[in-house]
C-alpha cells in the first residue's frame, strides 16, 4: 500500500495548477451557467442525499481528486480496513469498528457480546431495578452513546452521563437520585482512564453499590466491584466504539430494537462505502472535497451545522472523530507532513447558530466550508437551513447595497438531506463521517487510528498530582 508522501503524486502538483483557475470563479456563475449543476453535483446513500454542489469545484475537479485517491492506494486501504487487517501502524492493529454492525457476518466474539447486552438492556427497562443509569466515560467512551441518547431517548429509562473530572459534572448526573439506587455503568478499555475511575471512585463514596463495566480489563473491573463486565477489544478504537458495548447506556435509553436499527443504518453505509463507485461514494465524496477545501483552497476550519435539536451534540462528536483521528503532524512513516491535514471542525444546531456566529460565516474574513444536515423535520427548519445555505453560496450583487449589507457569498457547502430523526439515519450519518476520516487519512499518508498527542498532559498531570514540576 501507499506509504509516500502524497505531495509526490503527480495529481497533487495537478489539483495545486488547477485551483489557481477556481480563485476568481463564483458559484453564481456556475449556477446561472448550468441549470442542472444542482442534479449533477449530487450522490445518494441510503436514506440520504448528498448535495455538494455548492462547494467550489467542477467535474475537472472531481476527476482529478479520484485520480489522487488512485495514486494513494485507496482500494487497497479500503479492503484492508474491511477485512479486518492492521491499518492502525503505530499500534499494530486493525480498525475493524465496521464488523460491530456487520449483521450475521460480525464475528462470533460479537454476536456474543450483542446478545448479552440485548439481554441486560431488555431486562433493565422491563423490570427497572434502578431509577437511573449513570454512564462514566470519557471521550469515545463518552461522546458517542451520549449523542445517541440524547438524540433518541425514548424517556422509558433516565440515562444519564459524567465525563468530567470536575465533581460538578458527576453531581448534576445524580440530581434528584440516590446513588444507592443507581446502576453506574464504568466504561474504560484500561480501567485505568484518570476521569473514568474518579468519577466510579467518587460514587462508590456517595454510597454507589451497583456497577457494570465495560472494559478489556476484566481483572480490574472484578476487583472494583462490577457485578456484569462486558468486553472491550483492542482492535475497536475508542471514538468508533459506540456500535460495541460502549453503546450500552445508550442502547438502555433507546431500547434494544432501536439500537440494532442503529446498527443497521451504519452498515447500510459500510456497504455503500465499500460497492460504490468513487464518483458516487458518498464518504468518499466527502473526504475529497474536505482535502481539496483544506489543501488546496486553504480553508482552515470546517463547520457542522445539523437542523435539528436531537442532533446538537453531533458537531462535539465530530470534533473528536475528525480532530483526533487526523490532526497529526507526520507521516505513517514518521515524516513530518509539509501540508495540511485535518481541519479545525467546529459548529452548532441551526436555527440557534444563526444568531450566533453566521455572521463570521458571511461576512467575516474567513471562508469557512460547511456541511449543512436537514433533516426535513418541518418546513420552518429546512427553509432555514436551505436559505443559510444558498446565502453562503450566492450572497448579494446590488451594488446599491451598503457595503455593511454585502454578501459576498461563494462561501463553500454541502447539504445533506434525511427524512427525519431516526435510529436508522443516525447510523447512517456516523458511518458517513467515519468513513469520511478515513479516505481522508489515506490521502494525507497518515495514521487515523492513534492519538498519541493526548498521552504527554496525562503524564504531566499525573507528575503535578504526584508533587512534582
Amino acid at each position: 500500500m501507499n506509504t509516500r508522501p502524497p505531495t509526490e503524486c503527480p495529481t497533487w502538483a495537478k489539483l495545486a495548477q488547477h485551483a489557481e483557475s477556481w480563485r476568481s470563479v463564483h458559484l453564481r456563475e456556475l449556477f446561472a451557467a448550468d441549470a442542472t449543476r444542482e442534479r449533477l453535483f449530487a450522490a445518494e446513500a441510503p436514506g440520504l442525499r448528498y448535495d455538494y454542489s455548492r462547494q467550489r469545484l467542477g467535474a475537472m475537479t472531481l476527476r482529478l481528486l479520484t485520480h489522487l485517491a488512485a495514486e494513494r492506494g485507496f482500494a487497497e486501504w479500503r479492503v484492508a480496513l474491511l477485512s479486518g487487517s492492521t491499518v492502525n501502524s503505530t499500534e499494530k492493529r486493525a480498525a475493524w469498528h465496521t464488523a460491530l454492525r456487520a449483521g450475521a457476518a460480525a464475528p462470533a466474539e460479537v454476536k456474543e457480546t450483542l446478545a448479552r447486552m440485548k439481554q441486560l438492556v431488555v431486562s433493565l427497562r422491563d423490570n427497572k431495578p434502578y431509577r437511573r443509569i449513570v454512564n462514566l466515560g470519557t471521550g469515545g467512551s463518552d461522546l458517542g452513546p451520549r449523542l445517541v441518547a440524547d438524540a433518541l431517548s425514548d424517556g422509558e429509562i433516565d440515562v444519564r452521563f459524567a465525563a468530567n473530572v470536575d465533581p460538578h459534572d458527576l453531581e448534576r448526573a445524580l440530581e434528584g437520585a440516590e446513588p444507592a439506587s443507581t446502576l453506574f455503568v464504568v466504561v474504560s478499555k484500561t480501567f485505568t482512564t484518570q476521569e473514568t475511575m474518579a468519577n466510579a471512585e467518587r460514587a462508590r463514596e456517595l454510597g454507589a453499590r451497583n456497577f457494570l463495566a465495560i472494559t478489556a480489563n476484566t481483572a480490574a473491573a472484578k476487583a472494583f466491584g462490577a457485578s456484569e463486565i462486558l468486553p472491550m477489544w483492542d482492535w475497536v478504537g475508542g471514538r468508533f466504539s459506540v456500535w460495541s458495548a460502549v453503546g450500552f447506556a445508550a442502547a438502555c435509553a433507546i431500547g434494544w430494537e432501536r439500537f440494532e436499527d442503529f446498527l443497521l443504518g451504519a452498515n447500510e453505509i459500510d456497504r455503500h462505502f465499500a460497492e460504490t463507485p468513487l464518483e458516487k461514494n458518498v464518504p468518499a465524496l466527502m473526504a475529497l472535497i474536505g482535502v481539496w477545501n483544506t489543501n488546496f483552497l486553504g480553508a482552515p476550519t470546517h463547520a457542522v451545522l445539523p437542523y435539528s435539536n436531537a442532533l446538537r451534540l453531533l458537531p462535539a462528536y465530530l470534533q473528536q472523530l475528525e480532530m483526533e483521528s487526523n490532526g497529526k503532524r507526520v507521516d505513517r512513516e514518521g515524516r513530518p507532513v509539509d501540508y495540511a491535514t485535518a481541519p479545525i471542525v467546529w459548529g452548532a444546531e441551526g436555527t440557534v447558530s444563526q444568531h450566533s456566529f453566521h455572521q463570521l460565516l458571511h461576512q467575516g474574513t474567513h471562508s469557512v466550508p460547511a456541511d449543512f444536515i436537514d433533516l426535513a423535520l418541518e418546513k420552518n427548519l429546512s427553509a432555514n437551513c436551505r436559505a443559510q445555505a444558498d446565502a453562503l453560496a450566492f450572497g448579494t450583487d446590488d451594488p446599491a447595497l451598503p457595503p455593511h449589507k454585502q454578501y459576498p457569498g461563494n462561501r463553500p457547502s454541502s447539504f445533506f438531506t434525511l427524512e427525519g430523526v431516526n435510529p436508522r439515519n443516525l447510523g447512517r450519518l456516523l458511518a458517513l463521517y467515519e468513513h469520511k476520516v478515513f479516505t481522508q487519512g489515506v490521502l494525507w499518508n497518515i495514521n487515523s487510528f492513534d492519538q498519541w498527542g493526548v498521552e504527554l498532559g496525562k503524564e504531566l498531570a499525573k507528575k503535578i498530582l504526584s508533587g512534582g514540576r
